[in-house]
């Protein structure tokens, strides 16, 4: 008798947690990360007359974008949205993003992302510059994230320490 119940009773258990392996796999799923749109790196040159801009500044810039968009996706913070061909070439035509009065929000919202970043760096020499990094939030056009971190030294690895720091003490920490 109590070998019938047992069989009787195997079948049942077996089906109650087949059952519940879906909810256990959707409970222990991690959510996509929010969606970026990185609208790119701006040189603020204060002494372009005297120092213009050099081939390695320019080069730099797209040295950084590559860095902030790469190390946001490996760090899984934010799944970074393509710009389109048409919000490339307002922000090429259009004031500088950061001074153009909520373009950053019509970007980001056209873009359907539910953040938008942009990086400005000041050169006021060649020994003295300044990185700031600024996050919105397209629906609601206010920033989440506000930071800056001074620079000593114009090259390469100066600018990439330096994004790196602003990333690594101050942006992950607060997950904008």
């Amino acid at each position: 008798m109590i070998e019938r119940r047992r069989i009787f009773l195997l079948p049942l258990i077996l089906a109650t947690l087949l059952l519940q392996v879906p909810c256990i796999q959707q409970a222990g799923a991690s959510p996509s990360p929010p969606r970026l749109a990185f609208l790119g790196l701006r040189l603020q040159n204060d002494n372009e007359v005297l120092e213009p801009t050099t081939e390695a500044e320019r080069n730099r810039i797209s040295i950084i974008e590559k860095q902030f968009t790469s190390s946001l996706e490996a760090a899984r913070s934010y799944s970074i949205v393509p710009l389109t061909n048409d919000i490339r070439a307002k922000i090429a035509s259009g004031q500088f993003v950061g001074s153009c009065g909520g373009c950053e929000a019509e970007f980001g919202k056209e873009l359907k992302a539910d953040r938008v970043a942009w990086i400005t760096v000041q050169k006021v020499s060649n020994l003295i510059l300044n990185m700031n990094l600024y996050m919105a939030d397209p629906a609601t056009d206010k920033m989440t994230f506000l930071k800056s971190v001074d620079i000593r030294g114009n090259t390469d690895e100066s600018w990439s320490r330096s994004l790196k720091y602003l990333l690594d003490n101050y942006f992950y920490d607060k997950k904008s």
